[in-house]
């Protein structure tokens, strides 16, 4: 040995570097404290590395290696600038605000799934961060969802206009559409009530489920994937798959009594992008537990040295699968929402632009969630059942009388709501 080391040293100094070197291994091994190697074994007994990021078969995890980082976070970046650019495209021929405040909303998506999933990402371990983020994510897809609906609703001419066209209709029942249930009866004002009351619960259930979730994290009683039945994941799980059901089914029933009226608008492609990337989050994850649950996904897993469980694994799966798909969401909203007829709109238009159409009142005006809690009163106060909503404008171009007795009721006449579209009741006399 001595040899071979003279043989690989040129000088003395190298020589005296080298010795001292072995030395100070030699006592750090020495005065290391003993470390008690059960710790580091799992159930049958194969034995974990804790220098990095391993599972328990002594492999590096996928989702904590650079290739990981790098390749969600082009497909992120390449989402973000899309959708970016879409909006900002909006913004600049804002000239539509009825219709393009809730484009603008639904094209939020992107940048909001794709940032949370990849942050998620990047700061998975033990700590659990994922749960605070996805629960941003989370409350935004049911403004999601209730923002698709009131820009069907603002395609179509709005309530009263819809129920001018469709009232008295009978509903046809169809397996395959799920109107069986509703054979013999037909549209009415009750119809659009269920269809925007069914929604806006989703955007009342979603935000309360996440406080819970935070909530029970913090109290050690929430993991993903977690069946346990003295555990928050499953019915947190049960609650939230009721309340998206139904608001998808409402946005459904919705779109198939408006399917002729809606032709020319092509919300086949607009409704199944939205469910896509809504659905399949949520598909995803139940497939994530499931796998887990099945032995597929390692029980304990290390990370940064620390135990992690496999629904946190499970989770990370998830959101770099999400940071892949948004940037195919991004080219899908492109299509299914283009700006094309706004801009001709600007072109056509000789009138000056009013301030709001700048960008930076445009975008605030687009993210105010005033119109939400007037559509949530309007639609769950028993004083206005009966009645449907009638911007100001449609009013004064229609002929008294034409869909019933006006009402000298108004929505969103506060002074302090300037950029909300003034609104009349019009009095219906359907039955619930």
């Amino acid at each position: 040995m001595n040899n071979t080391t003279a043989a690989n040293v040129s000088s003395p100094a190298e020589a005296n570097l080298l010795v001292t070197s072995m030395a100070a291994r030699t006592l750090q091994l020495e005065l290391s404290p003993p470390v008690d190697s059960s710790h580091f074994f799992v159930g049958d007994g194969s034995p974990l590395r804790i220098d990095q990021n391993y599972s328990q078969e002594g492999q590096q995890l996928f989702l904590t290696t650079s290739a990981a980082r790098v390749i969600s976070g082009i497909f992120v970046w390449t989402a973000l600038i899309l959708t970016f650019l879409q909006i900002y495209t909006h913004l600049r021929n804002y000239t539509v605000p009825n219709e393009q405040r809730y484009i603008i909303r639904i094209l939020f998506i992107v940048p909001i799934y794709a940032f949370d999933s990849w942050l998620s990402l990047l700061l998975i371990g033990s700590h659990q961060y994922y749960v605070y983020f996805d629960s941003v994510r989370d409350c935004y897809e049911a403004f999601v969802i209730y923002s698709f609906l009131s820009l069907c609703f603002e395609y179509l001419g709005g309530e009263s206009t819809i129920m001018a066209e469709i009232r008295g209709k009978p509903i046809v029942s169809s397996c395959l559409y799920g109107t069986c249930c509703l054979q013999g009866m037909s549209y009415s004002i009750g119809f659009l009530r269920f269809c925007k009351q069914a929604t806006l619960q989703f955007c009342i259930v979603k935000p309360l489920m996440a406080i819970v979730t935070i909530v029970l994290q913090a109290f050690g009683k929430y993991h993903d994937g977690d069946f346990n039945i003295h555990r928050g994941y499953l019915y947190i799980t049960i609650i939230y798959n009721i309340s998206i059901s139904l608001a998808i089914y409402a946005l459904f029933l919705f779109c198939f009594a408006t399917k002729e009226l809606l032709s020319p608008f092509k919300p086949v492609l607009k409704f199944l992008t939205i469910k896509a990337v809504i659905f399949l989050s949520f598909w995803q994850g139940m497939l994530l537990a499931i796998l887990e649950k099945c032995g597929v996904i390692p029980e304990v897993q290390i990370i940064d040295g620390k135990e992690v469980g496999a629904g946190t694994v499970s989770a990370g799966y998830q959101n770099f699968i999400i940071c892949i798909e948004m940037l195919f969401a991004s080219i899908a909203l492109r299509y299914a929402f283009p700006c094309q007829v706004y801009k001709e709109n600007k072109e056509n238009s000789t009138a000056n632009l009013a301030p709001m159409q700048s960008i930076s009142s445009g975008l605030k005006e687009t993210m105010s969630p005033q119109d939400i809690v007037q559509d949530a009163i309007h639609n769950f106060s028993p004083t206005y059942q009966q009645y449907t909503q009638q911007s100001m404008q449609e009013a004064e171009a229609q002929r008294p009388g034409q869909n019933g007795n006006v009402v000298l009721k108004a929505d969103g006449l506060n002074s302090k709501n300037k950029n909300l579209e003034k609104r009349m009741l019009i009095f219906s006399d359907d039955e619930l």
